[in-house]
């Protein structure tokens, strides 16, 4: 038995709190990158195409259908991912939470591993640097473990 406190961004209420922040820095993409879809209104998705290929440049474009035809994908897979981490924040959490914290992490750490090795792929590596960032954002308390 410890006579320290628990530190609050390592409780369980702390935690389950946080769990929807994660699903909203999730979810926020997802309107972005729906519009996308759309040529009239595409232009939030392309400023942030270019914004993570950085420099801002006006290189990436819109205007081919299989981008835009993907971007309708990202948006959906993202607002999926997104409420599926806030289901996951109510009573499912908890029920289990520390498996709630693994299965999250573990979601968030094969996206920046694929997202960014993909990135330094195509010859857009300057986002590994957006994707630490949000990975931190992200993953926040929730890379230890809960006190009860």
């Amino acid at each position: 038995m410890s006579l320290t406190p628990t530190p609050r961004y390592r409780s369980l209420a702390f935690q389950k709190r946080y769990l929807k922040f994660t699903a909203f820095a999730v979810w926020a993409f997802a309107p972005v990158f729906f519009l996308g879809s759309m040529p009239s209104t595409a232009e939030p998705a392309r400023w942030a195409l270019d914004f993570l290929s950085w420099p801002l440049d006006g290189a990436q474009s819109y205007e081919a259908a299989t981008t835009r035809f993907l971007s309708a994908l990202t948006g959906g897979f993202l607002l999926g991912w997104g409420i599926t981490i806030w289901g996951m924040s109510g009573r499912l959490f908890d029920a289990a939470p520390e498996q709630v914290r693994r299965v999250v992490l573990s979601g968030l750490l094969s996206w920046f591993v694929l997202d960014s090795t993909g990135s330094v792929a195509s010859g857009n590596a300057p986002n590994v640097i957006f994707n630490t960032l949000i990975l931190l954002l992200a993953v926040g308390p929730l890379w230890w473990r809960a006190e009860s």
